[in-house]
């Protein structure tokens, strides 16, 4: 099979397009990592998309199992992994002999994996169509070995066009972006003059809330920072974020739950990104732009894709130029960003890629191949 990128977001020359609605039903095996529970309580972004799109397959008529952590919730029929972590090799081998040993007993017509692709080894030469939809960095060297021990049976996706860099050579890929449920978001068509800008993520290094805060000292305006600070990076928290907090109207208000993150954004005057690495998407712009919140971010990994730059946000180069995007806030309508949510980044959207994939997948018959 040689290589194709097809990207979910836009029509395909010469494809037919699927009425998702109108689709035959299918009886579709989910995979996510054994870390986290689906959905997860406070952090957990991959989780967050499993959920999403298990409720909306299911809402659509498909019959999905879920193999997940073991308090995972979503309401779906589900595995619990045996293995806790998805680093452990042992854990590894654990959680593939159960995905092989479910996936003998129940006839799936496709398994569509968002955790480890060591997972799906054991079947990898079984004639299902398996997808791998990759939210992560993604490694040349494994990604070319399973290809050719699948035959043709494997496909992949990955969250941007950004991540294909390396791999764009290897089998077939889909773009399908990350989204949110939109019905979980409320537009917030206008704010308050003196409304804060906003920071949600990570509080490390490579996610630039150091840079956030200059940028809003520097702007002259109130900065809320909210998520967790990992173990790893609390001494770097302590140096760059903390001696900042309580003054020039910064305030840190820690993890924050769903309600809390929809309330957050929602009177946000814009949502800054300044990071440091190549973000794969980065959810927390589509839950920013659902609500009518702008986005302005640096630059890299994928904030070019998502960022419609003058409209729904500004994509910036450096620290100065995020500074004077903050001064053109009141140039954005707020309306096109959630308009831009509903095109490309809903839970409609999102699963509709899938569900072209997976009937191109599962409509493809191939004699050569062995059961």
């Amino acid at each position: 099979m040689g290589s194709e990128i097809h990207d979910a977001r836009y029509p395909v020359p010469g494809r037919r397009q699927i009425s998702c609605p109108g689709c035959a039903a299918m009886k579709i095996a989910l995979t996510s990592d054994p870390d986290l529970p689906v959905p997860p309580v406070l952090y957990g972004g991959i989780e967050r998309v499993v959920d999403m799109v298990a409720r909306r397959l299911m809402a659509r008529g498909h019959e999905v199992m879920l193999f997940a952590h073991p308090q995972s919730t979503c309401p779906v029929p589900k595995q619990a992994w045996p293995g806790a972590s998805s680093r452990s090799r042992l854990d590894t081998v654990k959680n593939a002999g159960k995905l092989a040993a479910v996936t003998s007993q129940h006839r799936f017509d496709i398994v569509h994996s968002f955790s480890r692709l060591a997972y799906l080894t054991p079947i990898l030469a079984r004639a299902i169509p398996k997808l791998m939809s990759y939210q992560r960095a993604i490694s040349p060297r494994t990604t070319m070995l399973a290809h050719r021990l699948s035959r043709g049976t494997l496909e992949f996706s990955a969250i941007s066009r950004h991540m294909l860099r390396d791999v764009e050579g290897i089998g077939t890929w889909h773009v399908v972006p990350n989204g949110v449920p939109l019905e979980a978001y409320d537009l917030h068509a206008s704010v308050a003059a003196d409304a804060p800008l906003v920071f949600l993520g990570r509080l490390e290094a490579i996610k630039g809330p150091h840079l956030a805060i200059e940028a809003a000292r520097k702007a002259g305006r109130r900065l809320i920072l909210a998520g967790n600070v990992p173990e790893a990076h609390r001494n770097w928290f302590a140096s760059w974020v903390a001696p900042h907090l309580d003054k020039h109207g910064v305030s840190y208000i820690g993890p924050v739950n769903d309600l809390q993150k929809k309330e957050l954004l929602g009177r946000a005057s814009a949502l800054l990104m300044p990071i440091l690495w190549e973000e794969p998407f980065g959810i927390v712009m589509a839950e920013a732009m659902a609500c009518g919140t702008p986005v302005i971010g640096f630059g890299r990994g994928a904030v070019c894709e998502v960022v419609e730059t003058g409209k729904t946000g500004f994509v910036v180069d450096n620290l100065a130029e995020m500074v004077a995007a903050i001064a053109n806030l009141d140039a954005l309508d707020r309306r096109a960003c959630r308009a831009r949510v509903e095109a490309l980044y809903s839970d409609c959207a999102v699963t509709d890629g899938y569900l072209h994939i997976y009937e191109k997948m599962v409509g493809r018959d191939d004699p050569a191949l062995g059961s």
